[in-house]
């Protein structure tokens, strides 16, 4: 079983090819020095942005082809055809750094033959990559947006599509490659740009913290402080996965991480397999939310909105917040239910020895937020400083494990170096799909700024809706989902916030109702991050059932239940963004709008679970959920009567034997 979790781990993130001899030493090594490389570029800060992109992707494109085998390839060697393969991606990457003056200021924007033909031989290779690597999804989506830049009367494909689809004239192939591979319009774009910055310092900061054992720290002190409880392994899962969300951005790993201690532990207690990797599901998916180190979208939608990266950790922080602590009640009730118990204290391990032993791990955590928030440094600059601090750390750490073991300090020296070193491959295979996510997806966002087709898109939902704003927003929701089924989190976001989120917008301000465009990223954001729990592509569903050894689609089926709270609380946020933390006007009526949120996603929660005091009727969980739906937009009326019909349920089932 931990082979086949393993295995899922290594396939979807980490390539999962091991070959022997010359291959494995050159996979070692490229990803150590694409994170040294990545750690000088920050530091020196010189680098022009379209160079460091380039870069980048050349060290992904590379990392793609040799360590990612295909579906049928073989797994212990690299063959002929993924060398060429990874040759091409690097050639046509670093030929925007080697010709970087003649492409931007001798030829003006005019791309030459060589420029084509070097355009398409990356763009080609880049969907081949992003195929291997993400899924076929985002290359297809991809793929059929070049081929609408290239319809139209003056376009490379003549014929034309219906009046308010057809938004453009057309592009000849030439144009097009012009747009995408000679500008920073296209695949050198902003969602690129934040990966080779942002995203791949903070991925490295977590690889770090995980290699030094925060992970396990983590874990244990969650068991250790929630185990005794009633249903204590599924409480002590949710907040080791919060906390967990900090060190991997990734939900697969989160749930090996914790899942593989907490997923046991709860079916010990009594939890049904199914219900139990369900659990680690939700609270993994929902890592990404948590700051001050969310998941690479988050880096992305900061940079869409031009806000600094810690003014968006305050506006994440209380639906972050809100989101473990309905799961918390959720897991609560569910214990309740079932009539759990929780494990003896005396089979816990003690709280103190574990705090003491691994205290120093929460050092970076605390200096990160106080570089971010207190000394307002730039979230590079905030990183670059952290890693150091880890290197240090992870240093003194074993030095200081072999000298209390009397192996001596070079012996600590010498397994620290390894373990950095191990850290530094770890953070660049994390990064190989984010990569690629974010450059594929940069096609679509350089010809949808081409095209105008955001325009067309805007008169279909508002056919489609009617111009009712809900009915926008379950569009909007809907799309997500099945986006999320095929796309990353980071990728899913990137072409919503790109599509969607300006019809939202548009729409919204039609209806009378003006959102902050932070509040319309976010609702995308969050149903985007359920991706990793929609089946059927459900990927820490797969990771969590063979933990559990339970049934896959009840696991999951129950994962995207739990979920359900995530996509109650996108709504709440949107219709009232003072749960964002704006435009709110005293401490107390902030302090009332999130106690009127939590109210609402408990009654949604003690719905969907079927309890509260007692196991609930269908009539009472009807109530609940009509509660929980007047609780969406906080106000007096609204209040009174989502609390009136929750206390209403609660005094039944209190007089009910």
């Amino acid at each position: 079983m931990e082979r086949d979790v393993s295995a899922l781990v290594e396939e979807s993130e980490l390539g999962g090819r091991k070959p022997r001899g010359f291959g494995r030493h050159l996979l070692f090594t490229l990803g150590v020095v694409w994170s040294l490389f990545q750690l000088w570029a920050t530091e020196m800060g010189t680098l022009d942005p379209m160079r460091l992109r380039a870069v980048h992707l050349a060290f992904a494109l590379a990392l793609a082809f040799l360590a990612y085998p295909g579906r049928r390839g073989p797994r212990d060697r690299i063959p002929l055809l993924d060398w060429i393969l990874a040759l091409l991606g690097v050639l046509g990457a670093l030929y925007v750094v080697l010709d970087y003056y003649g492409i931007t200021q001798l030829r003006g924007g005019i791309p030459s033959g060589r420029d084509v033909f070097l355009g398409s031989l990356t763009l080609l290779v880049l969907f081949l990559a992003a195929w291997r690597v993400v899924g076929p999804a985002l290359p297809i989506i991809a793929s059929v947006f070049v081929l609408y830049a290239l319809t139209g009367p003056k376009g490379l494909l003549p014929f034309t599509l219906p009046p308010w689809l057809q938004l453009h004239a057309g592009s000849q192939w030439g144009q097009l490659m012009g747009q995408l591979y000679t500008t920073a319009e296209g695949i050198w774009g902003v969602p690129l740009g934040v990966s080779a910055t942002f995203v791949f310092l903070f991925v490295l900061f977590g690889a770090l913290l995980e290699k030094a054992g925060a992970g396990h720290f983590f874990i244990q002190v969650a068991y250790a402080l929630l185990g005794h409880f009633r249903g204590g392994p599924a409480k002590a899962a949710v907040v080791a996965s919060a906390l967990t969300g900090v060190v991997s951005g990734s939900s697969v790993s989160n749930v090996v991480t914790t899942g593989t201690f907490t997923i046991p532990l709860m079916k010990r207690v009594g939890y049904p397999p199914e219900k139990a990797g369900a659990v680690e599901v939700a609270s993994s998916s929902n890592g990404q939310l948590m700051p001050p180190v969310m998941g690479a979208a988050a880096f992305i939608m900061a940079e869409f909105l031009g806000i600094p990266y810690t003014q968006l950790i305050l506006i994440a922080l209380i639906p972050a917040l809100l989101a473990y602590a309905t799961l918390f009640i959720t897991v609560h009730l569910e214990a309740l239910q079932l009539g759990l118990k929780g494990v003896p204290r005396s089979e816990l391990p003690p709280l103190g020895p574990i705090l003491r032993s691994g205290f120093h791990y929460l050092l970076p955590l605390a200096y990160l937020i106080y570089a971010l928030v207190g000394l307002r440094l730039t979230p590079e600059r905030a990183a670059l400083n952290t890693i150091f601090f880890m290197l240090v750390l992870i240093l003194s750490q074993e030095v200081w494990r072999s000298f209390r073991g009397g192996a001596g300090v070079g012996f600590g020296l010498l397994r620290g170096g390894r373990l950095i070193l191990e850290g530094l491959e770890a953070g660049a295979r994390g990064m190989v799909g984010i990569a690629l996510a974010t450059a594929s997806a940069g096609v679509i966002v350089g010809i949808v700024t081409m095209t105008g087709i955001g325009f067309g898109l805007t008169d279909i939902v508002e056919r489609l809706s009617g111009g009712n704003l809900i009915l926008v927003l379950v569009l909007a929701q809907l799309t997500s989902l099945l986006l999320g089924m095929g796309l990353p989190t980071t990728a899913n976001y990137i072409v919503m916030a790109s599509l969607v989120v300006p019809v939202v917008l548009q729409l919204s301000e039609k209806a009378g109702y003006t959102v902050p465009p932070v509040a319309a990223h976010m609702f995308v954001f969050y149903f985007g991050i359920m991706a990793d729990s929609t089946p059927p592509v459900a990927l820490a569903a797969y990771a969590a059932s063979a933990i559990a050894k339970s049934d896959f689609w009840k696991t999951a089926v129950q994962g995207f239940v739990y979920e359900l709270r995530t996509a109650l609380l996108a709504y709440m946020f949107f219709f009232s963004p003072k749960l964002l933390l704006l435009g709110v006007g005293s401490v107390l009526e902030g302090v009332w709008i999130v106690l009127s949120a939590l109210l609402g996603m408990t009654a949604f929660s003690a719905s969907l679970v079927g309890f509260l005091h007692k196991r609930a009727l269908l009539w009472e969980r009807a109530l609940l959920m009509a509660a929980a739906l007047s609780l969406v937009v906080p106000g007096l009326l609204t209040d009174l009567v989502g609390l009136g019909l929750f206390l209403m349920v609660y005094a039944f089932q209190r007089m009910r034997k």
